[in-house]
């Protein structure tokens, strides 16, 4: 933790919540001495929830520090988080947001490879638009479904490896593969480089040195432009990926650099997304027993409770960088123009207004609305591919280990170094 944390401004609703977050601080001292922005305490990861109610109860947005120094904006409310997800004026365009954060970053800008960085996720309209509409040709919902028999398979093959009594690392052993194989059967790339992925991926998506960061983004580039030149050479197929990199509209098509960047997304996107919305709902269920038991009682709820899971515990804390064009107001908070706007999706599912109770987990709750796929425009492609491979995962997970138990107290579990990706390092269960 730095030495001296900033919260000028910054109002808990109660004592006891601020010494819970920051114990051995005073509350008093600490608003005497500083200023605004407020400063994300280093631990903020692992204490996400308790962090974000505090920041609820305050106001609908912050200017703030995240724990590695980029000062940006963060929408911590439902409503105020559904309109930042479709305002028009908070942008997305690469080259824009790369100066601005070169700006607001203490020690400049982690630059990622340009090839990978030219993805919708970073485009507006009508450059969204475009890349949107090519994709969407091969990722429809047909094509998601149809892949449910294989889905089963590869969890079914990954199951089966799996023991009475053994104690294991779930995310390892199971959370993990299932996706990443998937995904690599999607875009047609060997299984065999998996490991090397999830190596650039975790690189790429947590806090480390600029160096790092560079090298597993040229690498990462390096493999996919391969792969992109080796399926563009080949004879068109009825595969996802040569349907991706073969789809026209109108007679326009993705170029190879917009491919490698839509390689990369899906390949990230893909598996990060999944590995933590299983990891965190076993989590969650091997904390609340009775809630577990009901998903045994009646397995058909299964594929509805990942909306609940989504909302309560999801794969995602912020979403994608945003900044404004001009001036914005959001719940009675002017966004200066040239400023770094971040959505939190977790702060606003568990936002009261909207939900009640909402840190308890009900299972059989109508959690429609949350955003945890995000709004608008930039909703998640992929949706439809990761609810299908929790309800498979969960599905066969539980019917094969109806008596599956955490191996560790659920305090001493962490959670990624990263403001991006919510999810654990490790899920150590006995398996039974």
């Amino acid at each position: 933790m730095t030495e001296f944390l900033v919260f000028v401004g910054f109002r808990p609703t109660s004592t006891r919540q601020f010494e819970k977050l920051w114990p051995g601080l005073s509350k008093r001292g600490l608003l005497g001495e500083v200023t605004t922005p407020t400063q994300l305490p280093d631990g903020y990861v692992h204490n996400l929830h308790e962090v974000h109610e505090v920041l609820r109860a305050e106001g609908p947005v912050h200017e703030t520090r995240l724990p590695h120094g980029l000062k940006v904006w963060v929408v911590t409310r439902y409503d105020e988080a559904k309109t930042a997800l479709t305002d028009p004026r908070l942008a997305k365009d690469t080259a824009e947001l790369g100066r601005l954060l070169e700006i607001h970053a203490p020690e400049g800008r982690r630059a990622l490879d340009e090839s990978l960085s030219e993805h919708m996720l970073n485009m507006d309209p009508p450059g969204h638009t475009r890349l949107r509409k090519l994709v969407t040709k091969a990722f429809t919902a047909r094509r998601v479904e149809l892949m449910r028999p294989r889905v089963e398979e590869i969890s079914a093959e990954l199951i089966a490896k799996l023991n009475d009594g053994d104690v294991v690392d779930l995310l390892e052993v199971f959370a993990f593969p299932l996706p990443i194989t998937v995904i690599c059967e999607l875009l047609g790339i060997p299984i065999d480089n998996r490991e090397e992925f999830r190596d650039w991926t975790n690189r790429l998506l947590t806090f480390g040195t600029t160096e790092d960061v560079q090298a597993a983004g040229a690498a990462m580039a390096g493999f996919l432009y391969q792969h992109v030149s080796k399926v563009q050479a080949a004879e068109p197929d009825d595969t996802f990926f040569s349907a991706l990199v073969h789809a026209t509209e109108s007679g326009d098509r993705l170029s190879t650099e917009e491919l490698v960047s839509m390689a990369f997304l899906l390949l990230v996107a893909g598996h990060e997304t999944t590995v933590n919305l299983i990891g965190n709902a076993v989590f969650q269920l091997l904390k609340n027993p009775g809630q577990l038991q009901i998903l045994k009682d009646k397995p058909e709820l299964i594929a509805a409770s990942a909306e609940e899971f989504l909302r309560l515990e999801g794969p995602i804390n912020h979403a994608t960088f945003r900044y404004t064009k001009e001036p914005v107001e959001l719940g009675g908070v002017t966004v200066p123009a040239d400023e770094i706007v971040v959505v939190s999706l977790a702060s606003a599912n568990r936002d009261p207004e909207r939900y009640e109770n909402p840190d308890q987990l009900d299972v059989t709750r109508s959690a429609q609305g949350h955003v945890a796929f995000g709004h608008g425009i930039h909703f998640c492609l992929g949706a439809p591919l990761a609810r299908l491979e929790f309800d498979v995962a969960m599905t066969q997970l539980l019917a094969r280990f109806p008596n599956l138990a955490l191996a560790a107290e659920p305090t001493t579990l962490t959670w990624r170094d990263s403001t991006l990706i919510h999810g654990l390092h490790t899920l150590p269960v006995r398996l039974a």
